[in-house]
């Protein structure tokens, strides 16, 4: 039986390092040009528009000769939004889980506080060459179906302290029901993801800001806060009445059964 190339590589004394060496190589140009095209899809997305963007374009814009490459190292557009987001997200779980960590040592979290932890990681985003928050921005606004956004998907925040924070948020404002909570977290999240972006634009085009960008941080999150634990007002329980107060399917479930 003939021997191949790599018969002969395996069975010689040290090829096998150098074939596993070689492997490794690969790996890590392959590595560099998924993230490179990360980058550059996330550039092109933020400025046109994801639907607005040709696989092809992102390839050609990474000084890539194979252009079918974004479909070799991704498959499809969808995957390489998720991969994009999940991506970026690492970077803001780690700063939420040491704000978190922080937090829960010194007691019981305040409202402020838990929703500072989504001001704050999205905000670092705000960095020069980080094109992520113009990107989610079209993001949202090209998926706003609830299936996609809904905060309890990890879609917009794909993080295990997200969940976390939202269970602390629906202990201290229980007054509120999930829908109504879920949608007031919802504005929160969106919110500060459109807002971040137009002041990163503002900030890439050389114009100044109204205030330092550390003072409309925190006045967000009071903003927020705010918003969070507004009540429920006439005007909302004066339609809630005149519509009989439908029920949603998952009030119907966590109401359980009639008590007969």
């Amino acid at each position: 039986m003939p021997v191949t190339p790599a018969d002969r590589t395996t069975s010689s004394g040290n090829g096998g390092r150098r074939s596993a060496a070689g492997k490794e190589r690969v790996n890590t140009r392959g590595d560099a040009t998924r993230l490179l095209l990360m980058s550059t899809a996330e550039e092109l997305f933020a400025h046109r528009g994801i639907a607005a963007v040709a696989l092809r374009d992102i390839g050609i814009a990474a000084g890539q000769k194979n252009h079918a490459v974004v479909q070799y190292h991704f498959g499809d557009r969808e995957t390489l939004v998720d991969e994009i987001i999940a991506y970026r997200a690492e970077a803001s779980e780690e700063c939420r889980v040491e704000m978190l960590a922080d937090l829960l040592m010194r007691g019981q979290p305040s409202i402020s506080d838990l929703v500072r932890l989504f001001v704050s990681p999205l905000a670092s985003h705000l960095e020069e060459g980080n094109h992520y928050l113009a990107f989610m921005s079209h993001y949202i606004l090209e998926n706003g179906g609830y299936s996609r956004l809904n905060p309890s998907s990890s879609i917009i925040i794909p993080s295990a302290s997200a969940s976390t924070v939202l269970g602390l948020l629906r202990r201290l404002l229980a007054d509120l029901s999930d829908e109504i909570l879920e949608e007031r977290c919802m504005q929160m999240l969106t919110g500060t993801v459109h807002t971040l972006a137009r002041y990163q634009a503002v900030l890439a085009s050389g114009e100044k800001l109204p205030l330092p960008i550390e003072i409309l941080l925190e006045d967000m999150v009071q903003f927020y806060t705010a918003g969070l634990v507004a009540p429920i007002g006439p005007a909302t329980e004066a339609i809630k009445a005149s519509l009989g107060e439908r029920k949603t399917p998952s009030q119907l479930k966590r109401s359980g059964p009639p008590v007969k």
